[in-house]
């Protein structure tokens, strides 16, 4: 019997399901409905991931079992949410061993190993930052939440590009750019349609305003390059703050990741931060290659097969 290993990413947007062999070969990966965990929801997500992981499995044509799966899940930081999801995951009899641990964890895991040192610096609606030191211990920075934190996100962009916009109608600012590519992008007859907009928008919504944001940042309109600029030094600042604590100091040798749709490769926002790195974080070694946090879940399981 072929020995088979299972990663799981569940988000609160999508879940990501790897299914590879003993030797880190992916056979099969599918994506789904988010499974992040809510209190008291822990069944409800282990029946996504039951049903993602048995279609994974289905795609790898095989009918082995698991030895063990490594489900990385948003929300399971809590205690008591990690352990019913561990029992509903159990319930559902996937693997012969399975272990919930936290969505950091397996995003730490692709980026740096099983049980390598370094930071890892997420950015999208929201933002925060995960960080193990050489010695092992695990800090996190940041991810606070869009109502009191989350600075330099996309959320945390798409309100001050509205507070800009009708500054500059005040003419409290000067004129901008980002008054008629906001209006547009929100379909929005006057300025005053800006106040129920915003009063009911959700963070995801006004993190798509950070495109346009970064668009016009990229154009050189000076309001918007100052937004992406300030941005850009919050989310670094997140990883200054980690290596002093992990690492003794910002000058020390630090392995650093990004991720994140607002990090992508080639965005506007991810050659300000890379750019701003190499002097307010000067011993950062930026890591090359994508995070997969899927994937980082399998090398923990491969980990685990190994030990």
């Amino acid at each position: 019997m072929a020995q088979l290993v299972v990663g799981v990413d569940g988000g609160g947007s999508k879940t990501h399901v790897i299914v590879a062999t003993g030797r880190g070969k992916t056979l099969a990966e599918v994506t789904g409905d988010a499974s992040a965990v809510r209190p008291g929801e822990a069944l409800s997500s282990a029946e996504v991931i039951g049903a993602l992981v048995r279609d994974a499995l289905a795609q790898a044509e095989t009918t082995d079992r698991p030895s063990t799966l490594i489900a990385g899940v948003a929300g399971t930081g809590r205690e008591k949410e990690r352990r019913a999801l561990l029992r509903a995951l159990q319930g559902e009899g996937l693997a012969d061993e399975i272990e919930v641990v936290a969505d950091a964890d397996i995003a730490l895991a692709d980026a740096f190993g099983a049980e390598g040192s370094g930071i890892l610096l997420i950015a999208g609606t929201g933002s925060v930052a995960y960080g193990r030191g050489p010695t092992g211990t695990f800090k996190r920075c940041g991810g606070w939440g869009p109502d009191c934190g989350d600075e330099g996100s996309g959320a945390w962009i798409g309100r001050r590009a509205l507070s800009v916009v009708t500054s500059s109608a005040d003419e409290r600012e000067p004129e901008t750019r980002l008054m008629g590519a906001i209006m547009t992008a929100l379909e929005l007859e006057t300025i005053e349609d800006i106040i129920p907009w915003a009063a009911d928008a959700s963070p995801k919504q006004l993190a798509a305003l950070a495109a346009h944001v970064m668009t016009l940042a990229a154009e050189r309109d000076l309001r918007a390059n100052s937004i992406c600029t300030v941005a850009a030094e919050e989310l670094v600042l997140h990883v200054r703050t980690l290596a002093r604590q992990l690492f003794v100091d910002e000058r020390a040798a630090v392995p650093v990741a990004l991720a994140g749709g607002l990090l992508s490769r080639g965005t506007f926002m991810r050659r300000l931060v890379e750019h701003r790195l190499k002097t307010a974080v000067p011993g950062a070694t930026l890591h090359g290659e994508d995070v997969v946090a899927a994937r980082g879940a399998v090398k923990l399981a491969l980990a685990r097969v190994k030990a």
